[in-house]
């Protein structure tokens, strides 16, 4: 875990260190980054590294979550609308993950550290990381989930903490083929390429008969 002394360093350094890191981690991956670059880059002293960061893993999570945190806060709230019935509430999904996808697609450093933490989900030290930025989304999934069933979208059979295991998988699922089969053409593609995958989430929450 970053260090809270970490916080206390000017701001223009926090965002030279990284930069550094997220330009080595994009352009390399978790397993294959030097700590050395990042130094030689950010012109930060191995001992100060370790004075603020325990190790790789913690550098990673930092910046995967400063990216992260960036990218939602420049998107703004999910609106979940009050009236309109299931259509309404599935095109909000629709558009807003066509904004997020859209985004990752003009940032490459960002899609690329994403692989990347994808990738790596298999290291220990960076698989309790990702679980914790779950725990950190699933509010806000569980209150899209309950929008969603006042509309008649979701269904209302089944507990709410196994729907939000549904959508964390199959959104992983589809973050990691996006990701991995970047479109040539992205304005012309994404749209067709989100609206089918938010249509296979539909289908898996929709009430029964519907």
């Amino acid at each position: 875990m970053v260090r809270s002394r970490y916080a206390r360093l000017p701001q223009d350094q926090q965002r030279t260190i990284e930069r550094a890191a997220l330009d080595e981690f994009a352009a390399h991956g978790f397993h294959d980054a030097s700590l050395n670059r990042v130094l030689e880059a950010s012109g930060m002293s191995k001992g100060s590294l370790y004075y603020h960061f325990d190790g790789k893993e913690d550098l990673y999570v930092h910046v995967a979550r400063v990216e992260l945190e960036r990218l939602f806060d420049g998107l703004g709230s999910f609106p979940l609308p009050e009236t309109g019935g299931p259509d309404a509430f599935w095109a909000a999904v629709e558009d807003h993950y066509l904004r997020i996808v859209t985004v990752l697609a003009g940032t490459p450093k960002l899609a690329a550290l994403l692989r990347g933490w994808i990738a790596a989900s298999g290291n220990p030290a960076l698989q309790q990381a990702q679980e914790e930025l779950a725990q950190l989304i699933e509010p806000w999934t569980g209150r899209a989930l309950a929008a969603g069933r006042a509309a008649g979208a979701v269904r209302t059979d089944l507990p709410p903490g196994l729907l939000v295991a549904v959508v964390f998988g199959m959104g992983q699922a589809m973050d990691t083929w996006l990701l991995a089969h970047e479109p040539e053409d992205p304005e012309r593609e994404l749209p067709g390429l989100v609206r089918a995958l938010v249509g296979m989430i539909r289908g898996a929450l929709a009430p029964p008969g519907l």
